[in-house]
């Protein structure tokens, strides 16, 4: 994979800290006028080949495949213009603000055989690969609960007016895009596409800075929290009629999971990640784009597109509303 990293967030920053794992024949980033230093920080730090500072450069050059690590509200804009110019795309989660730019994308993915993936983590995680292999053994699956819950330090700034994007409806934020969206990949990744949903936030100047949503799949229900304005313990459980499972870790860094009995006894299912947490993720991007493996790449953006749905639905919901979205609140009612 010859890949183009657009942006030098946190995100980005946390990847490189990896990159040396990764296997890519040539990395190169863009930055704007205002992160010039700290781009070519990147590079030199870590041994990049190029950097750009104009996307239509960086999209002529031979890169095979670009990595959106924009702002929400970017991603479709920078998406779209790196697919029109045949390049394979992988979207930071969540894959766009709404569902119509993930469908868009996907349309225009699969009339030029390129590749789409959304870069997030869950469903690469070797430990929920297990649990989901071993799912029978908690045997018919009642309850799940899920809870991700971070106090933000920005949220203090919000609460003294200062909205900054993980906050901003214009930049499409939120506690369901940013963490209830890991949630959310794990119960479609294990269980599929919920028969209903309901979403119950806790709403501040038009974002939800938490929320409950409830996915009900029939047989069982699904319980899923995010907080970005108060902290708890994380937890994952999925009940059955024979035990469960449960973890302790949030599913953007999973790596252990036990399963309890109903008598009580405990089978450690341990698959700590060996490598930086992004690895597996982009392992399995590098394979997809280097072996052209669009049986593989379309499956997984399945799954990125049922939680597309999922999480209009519920914005929609509570008339949560982004510009992406091009419509007012008065058309939910």
């Amino acid at each position: 994979m010859r890949l183009g990293i657009l942006g030098t967030g946190m995100i980005v920053k946390d990847m490189l800290t990896g990159i040396h794992e990764l296997n890519f024949e040539y990395v190169a980033i863009l930055g704007t006028e205002a992160t010039r230093d700290e781009t070519e920080e990147l590079k030199e730090k870590y041994h990049l080949d190029r950097t750009y500072y104009d996307y239509g450069e960086l999209l002529a050059s031979d890169i095979d495949t670009v990595y959106v690590a924009l702002p929400n509200n970017l991603h479709y804009s920078f998406g779209k213009k790196a697919l029109l110019a045949g390049k394979n795309v992988i979207l930071e989660k969540p894959a766009t603000a709404n569902l119509f730019e993930l469908l868009d994308l996907k349309e225009i993915s699969e009339q030029k055989h390129l590749i789409l993936v959304e870069a997030s983590t869950v469903n690469y995680f070797p430990v929920v690969r297990r649990v989901k292999a071993e799912m029978d053994k908690v045997g018919r699956i009642h309850i799940v609960t899920l809870n991700f819950s971070q106090y933000s330090s920005r949220y203090d700034k919000f609460m003294q007016g200062e909205v900054l994007p993980v906050f901003d409806p214009k930049k499409a934020g939120g506690a369901l895009m940013d963490l209830n969206v890991y949630n959310i990949n794990l119960a479609v990744g294990l269980f599929g596409k919920p028969n209903r949903i309901e979403y119950f936030a806790n709403k501040d100047r038009g974002i939800d800075t938490s929320g409950i949503l409830i996915m009900d799949y029939g047989s069982f229900k699904v319980s899923s929290i995010a907080a970005k304005d108060c902290k708890a313990p994380a937890y994952v459980i999925i009940q059955g009629d024979k035990g469960f499972f449960v973890s302790n870790q949030t599913m953007n860094n999973a790596a252990e999971f036990r399963f309890v009995m109903n008598d009580g006894s405990i089978q450690e299912l341990e698959c700590y990640n060996e490598h930086h947490r992004l690895y597996y993720e982009f392992t399995e991007f590098i394979r997809m784009v280097d072996e052209k493996d669009y049986e593989a790449a379309a499956e997984m953006l399945e799954i990125s597109v049922t939680i597309s749905e999922i999480m209009e639905e519920a914005r929609w919901n509570e008339k949560i509303i982004f510009v992406n979205d091009n419509i007012v609140k008065e058309d939910l009612e």
